[in-house]
């Protein structure tokens, strides 16, 4: 069977510059999928290679596939955004093809599989929760022509003009029976982080999340009916991932990567494993890491070796400025724990990307202003202002939607990035709430003497690419958060 997997054309974050990586949703599945059943895939990144959506569709038609894939699993690039790029190519797409069968998965779709197949009639199935096991199945039950699809587990389709669901698909507790994500069907020299790291990829490797804090993206990519999943945390094995790692330097040239995960760094055990084991085999690559707090604590003493072994950006969630803001969002770590993480990252002159976020429901001028001025008393040296943008699925989602604040099927799907004020709050309007982060913005770019630092610093230089990225696109940031501006 041959099944085209499809990214349209689109943009990517303000603060990111040119940023472009492998879809780690469509490499995971075909490798899986091609592992275990009859299928011919293939890859059409438009986003890569600049490939306009007229241009993308003529592609198509000429390429006649049987399946077509669309969606993501990460939301490193656009955020929610991008779900309006697969939507629309998905309703073009079956006005060409009539008879190709479209699957979505990922982001968004897992949650909210009723209302996407009522919606789009265009989109014929939705996989729900981790996808490798349900896309195989499907794509078996298509070869065979089998009529009753409706058994598979974890998958949502329509049966009799009306949405039905496939028994909940459990999850993979054995990461290491996934086979190298399929890197070798993408234009791997065309990848780039922050207009500068090439050529580059991102990747996961561990899955879940032991927080759970209330806002995280991660709730959108679980089946409504359990979202428990979301909390089970698993990971490849480090041989595992150096696996890939050597793949991807050796076979592919790739020199940067982002493991982007925010849980990479969850056991200490395993993170010297890897680090030691890629040293062994003298393997170049420079890399970025995510990672909580207090996880990055717990990590104190391997932190020189991961430095070694590449390690040159950390990234971690500042999100807040109290202890009881903290366990409000079920962050699971303290103010403490988020100055200790930045003195043993600077002591190591590892670069430190802090995230802080604005919109809570709680949210004034005042606690927002004093959000800023903890930022800048923690120091990170580069800061990244998120907005709250309630993720399908979330605790914050089902609050949102009570208050009449979120309604998707009229939300402006552009805008829901992160870097777009999209919901109010108790005492601010969208439009404060814009004003107000690129106060913040602005106030902590200005401090004295911060960018002459990061410049004159003994940081790798990807890490300053990555500030001179950031810094070269702060307007535009800002006019995504005061005016709307769309980059996406």
């Amino acid at each position: 069977m041959k099944v085209l997997f499809v990214t349209p054309k689109l943009g990517s974050w303000a603060t990111h510059g040119h940023h472009v990586a492998p879809n780690q949703m469509h490499a995971q599945w075909a490798a899986y999928a091609r592992s275990k059943v009859e299928i011919i895939p293939e890859v059409l990144d438009c986003k890569a290679l600049d490939i306009p959506f007229a241009e993308m569709l003529k592609i198509i038609k000429d390429k006649n596939p049987q399946v077509i894939v669309l969606g993501d699993i990460l939301h490193s690039y656009g955020g929610f955004a991008v779900q309006k790029y697969f939507n629309d190519s998905a309703r073009e797409i079956k006005k060409i093809l009539k008879d190709v069968r479209i699957i979505v998965g990922g982001l968004w779709y897992s949650y909210l599989s009723k209302e996407t197949l009522e919606d789009n009639p265009a989109i014929d199935f939705v996989v729900m929760g981790e996808g490798e096991i349900t896309f195989a199945e499907l794509i078996s039950a298509l070869n065979k022509g089998d009529k009753d699809l409706s058994n598979i587990a974890g998958l949502a389709l329509r049966k009799n003009g009306k949405v039905v669901f496939g028994p909940v698909r459990e999850l993979i507790e054995d990461l290491d029976i996934l086979p190298i994500p399929a890197y070798d069907l993408f234009p791997m020299e065309k990848y780039v982080g922050h207009t500068y790291w090439k050529p580059f990829t991102e990747i996961v490797t561990s899955r879940g999340c032991t927080h759970g804090c209330t806002f995280c993206y991660e709730w959108s990519e679980h089946d409504p009916r359990s979202l428990n999943h979301f909390k089970r945390w698993r990971a490849k094995s480090a041989k595992k991932v150096i696996e890939e790692v050597e793949y991807l330097e050796k076979e592919c040239g790739v020199k940067v990567i982002v493991i982007q995960e925010d849980n990479f760094n969850i056991n200490p055990k395993r993170v010297k494993e890897f680090c030691e084991e890629k040293i062994k085999r003298n393997l170049k690559m420079k890399w970025v890491s995510l990672g909580c707090a207090s996880d990055w604590i717990r990590l104190e003493k391997e932190i020189p070796l991961m430095k070694k072994a590449g390690l040159f950006m950390a990234v971690f969630g500042i999100e807040v400025a109290s202890d009881d803001e903290l366990r409000k969002l079920d962050k699971g770590i303290t103010v403490d724990e988020i100055y200790k993480t930045i003195e043993i990252l600077r002591k190591n002159d590892i670069a430190i990307v802090g995230d802080i976020m604005i919109g809570f429901d709680h949210d004034n001028e005042e606690i927002i202003k004093k959000r800023f001025e903890f930022a800048e008393k923690v120091d990170p040296d580069v800061m990244w202002v998120g907005y709250l943008t309630p993720p399908p699925g979330s605790p914050i989602w089902d609050d949102c939607v009570k208050k009449g604040w979120v309604d998707y099927k009229t939300l402006d799907m552009l805008k829901w990035d992160f870097l777009h004020p999209v919901i109010p709050t108790n005492f601010l309007t969208i439009e404060d709430l814009g004003r107000l982060g690129a106060w913040g913005m602005r106030e902590f770019y200005s401090s004295p003497g911060r960018i002459q630092r990061i410049l004159e610093s003994d940081f790798d230089e990807l890490a300053k690419l990555c500030f001179k990225d950031v810094m070269s696109n702060l307007s535009k940031w800002e006019a995504a958060a005061v005016k709307g501006e769309k980059h996406i």
